[in-house]
């Protein structure tokens, strides 16, 4: 795996007080991915990353990182960018990406930006990458990537303004315009893969990291 080209441009701790590493601080404003920690048993403190996704994703291209080296350097740089307000503790970096055949899709700004999305992704296969990480005080501890792959079954025009009227703009938070947890599991006739991962973060990493992994992650979970 190919290192984040932009994480080295964050500050980093040196001397962070290790008796206050064990709270554990999400670096990402997904609801879902909240939901998800707290239901596993954990309390993280919530505090989004503010970064440009879109220079950062053309900056990793342009150097060469495929998709799982994106999407993790996507994850890292928020991780980073958190943990310098946070020395001493363990944050969270997430990030998803999709792929339908050779490009990547952008998270959609409208509604109609959703329904293109759903329109382009009807009767097609498309995977998910979700990448997650741990960094504590400028420090990479751990990192992980998943796919999943998904086939939608054709959708015309009024299946998808129909899916849309009642999933809302809540719908924008999710890279495909669907979130397959509610009523976006009748839009799919195959799926492969883990649900964690589909819904933006591969929990069970995550957790086998912060319950077996180093010293860093020690002691959050028994």
């Amino acid at each position: 795996m190919q290192r984040c080209p932009v994480v080295e441009t964050v500050p980093r701790f040196q001397n962070a007080d290790a008796a206050n590493g064990k709270r554990l601080i999400l670096a990402s404003g997904s609801a879902v991915r909240a939901r998800l920690l707290i239901a596993a048993g954990l309390d993280p403190m919530i505090d989004p990353a503010d970064i440009n996704e879109p220079v950062i994703e053309a900056k990793c291209r342009a150097d060469g990182l495929d998709t799982p080296e994106t999407a993790l350097c996507l994850a890292l740089k928020k991780a980073h960018v958190v943990s310098a307000r946070h020395p001493g503790h363990l944050v969270v970096g997430a990030d998803q990406m999709l792929e339908l055949a050779d490009q990547t899709l952008a998270h959609p700004r409208s509604m109609a930006d959703a329904a293109r999305t759903l329109a382009q992704l009807s009767g097609r296969d498309h995977e998910l990458v979700s990448a997650v990480c741990l960094v504590r005080d400028g420090r990479d501890v751990w990192c992980h990537t998943a796919r999943a792959r998904l086939t939608m079954r054709s959708l015309d025009k009024t299946a998808i303004d129909g899916y849309l009227a009642v999933a809302g703009p809540a719908i924008l938070s999710s890279v495909g315009a669907y979130h397959l947890e509610g009523l976006g599991s009748q839009l799919f006739t195959k799926v492969e893969g883990d649900y964690f991962t589909i819904l933006g973060l591969p929990l069970l990493a995550l957790l086998a990291a912060l319950r077996d992994g180093a010293d860093e992650t020690a002691g959050l979970l028994t």
